[in-house]
């Protein structure tokens, strides 16, 4: 608004941008600046507005776009080694709708490698610092584009969600993170990890904003068939009677502070007119088993197409093809991306297919089915996002389950397919940020993003 009144430009909006992001280079935000493109775009906007022309929603608003994007702009590595090299033909379908409307991106951003991680730290490039504890985590495995937003370098930034990537970093530094209903935003251009768990989302100061940036990327894609025909800005009107708090997650596994967290917000809640009713989801005990079956897997199909042969990084010390595949996939994945792959063909293959996937997938239905019932009871579901605040840079890093607990209460919303938007919820006596999730039924993604400013 302040740019289309001419109180600002957008190259003045651009360059402090872009000045902010080299004040805060320690924290490992960005992984390639976009400065010669970005501030040209911005001038392109000023000169318009001056001539009275028509510009989008978003017109001269710089964003951060998280390294996984496909666009023309820098080398799309995905934090790879792998990747590394590898500049896009193609624009993804969000960043194409984005960028219609007028938005900059000013940078990429930093994430564990193809997504792979809940803190940053698989990156090939190094880890993202938490925007509040430079020795915490940012969390993952959008770490990059949650610590942009939260130290007001950008307004908004893209991210992808496949068990808790948007969410997670958003609740770590204080910002809102969210999750949309599977199939709500194009995946088209965007480098694939799990295609029936990954969501395209964003992280953002405000229930607002998160609203402009949803009505904008929204809709179908003849390029995405998991796409859903455009629902989003269709009736928005609020009959929300009741909030359910799942029962089953265990307290003893909840830091202390979180739970009370949640508590004040459900207060707050019943004080408003709300009912607050405790639900039981017994199924969601098994979605973490779930999860880290059913994505490997998938994971595992994904990656099978880095050989170094097309395009990215490629070893130089193979005498033959099987070395140069063997090589090259060794030198290129980071350690977390070769365990998914290797726990992947492992539940994919012949001897244990039934034992594990099929099962996993079965159980999958069982989740999907306990989220309906549960919204037969109750509109909204308020939880935690991750058991505990921020932890210590290197603290899990070489304890895989350790880190994979962290996703215990997240990867359910995206085995179900359902919406999740993380909201700030206070923070620990030692400043950390805490996180909320609100979770809806499939579809209701407008109507949980204006039920969050109830949480304010």
């Amino acid at each position: 608004m302040k740019i289309a009144n001419k109180t600002v430009s957008a190259e003045r909006l651009v360059r402090d941008a872009l000045e902010k992001a080299k004040y805060f280079a320690d924290y490992h935000i960005f992984t390639y600046l976009n400065e010669a493109v970005a501030i040209e775009k911005a001038r392109e906007i000023d000169r318009k507005i001056a001539n009275g022309e028509k510009v989008g929603r978003l017109a001269g608003v710089p964003y951060a776009l998280k390294d996984n994007f496909l666009s023309p702009e820098g080398q799309t590595t995905a934090s790879a080694h792998i990747l590394e090299g590898f500049v896009s033909p193609i624009t993804a379908t969000a960043v194409q709708k984005l960028e219609e409307e007028g938005a900059i991106m000013i940078g990429r951003t930093n994430l564990d490698a193809f997504a792979h991680g809940s803190s940053t730290e698989n990156s090939y490039f190094g880890p993202t610092l938490n925007a509040f504890d430079k020795e915490r985590v940012a969390g993952g495995s959008s770490g990059g584009s949650a610590v942009a937003v939260a130290l007001d370098i950008v307004e908004f930034a893209t991210g992808t969600d496949t068990g808790g990537s948007i969410r997670q970093p958003a609740s770590f530094n204080g910002i809102y993170g969210f999750k949309p209903t599977y199939g709500c935003i194009s995946r088209y251009g965007v480098v694939a990890m799990a295609s029936s768990t990954d969501c395209v989302g964003f992280f953002t100061k405000s229930p607002d904003d998160m609203d402009i940036l949803m009505s904008i990327t929204s809709g179908q894609d003849e390029k995405d068939m998991t796409t859903l025909p455009n629902y989003y800005d269709k009736g928005s009107e609020q009959n929300i009677k009741k909030i359910g708090i799942i029962k089953d997650f265990d307290n003893d596994v909840v830091n202390d502070e979180i739970r009370e967290a949640l508590k004040k917000k459900c207060d707050l809640l019943s004080s408003k007119g709300y009912e607050i009713t405790e639900i039981e989801m017994p199924t969601l005990k098994y979605a973490l088993a779930v999860y880290y079956i059913i994505v490997p897997a998938e994971v595992a199909s994904n990656l099978s197409r880095y050989d170094g042969i097309r395009y990215g990084f490629r070893s130089d010390k193979s005498t033959s093809l099987e070395e140069l595949y063997t090589n090259t996939r060794s030198e290129g994945f980071m350690p977390e991306n070769k365990r998914r792959i290797m726990i992947g063909n492992f539940v994919l293959s012949s001897g244990f297919y039934d034992a594990y996937f099929l099962k996993a997938a079965k159980a999958r239905t069982l989740i999907v089915e306990e989220y309906n019932k549960a919204f037969s009871q109750v509109d909204y579901i308020l939880t935690p996002v991750s058991p505990n605040p921020a932890f210590k840079l290197g603290e899990k890093i070489n304890d895989p389950i350790a880190m994979y607990l962290e996703d215990m209460m997240s990867v359910s919303l995206n085995l179900a397919g359902v919406p999740g938007l993380a909201i700030p919820a206070g923070t620990t006596k030692a400043g950390l940020p805490i996180g909320l999730q609100l979770v809806g039924p499939k579809c209701s993604d407008k109507k949980l993003i204006e039920f969050a400013k109830e949480l304010i």
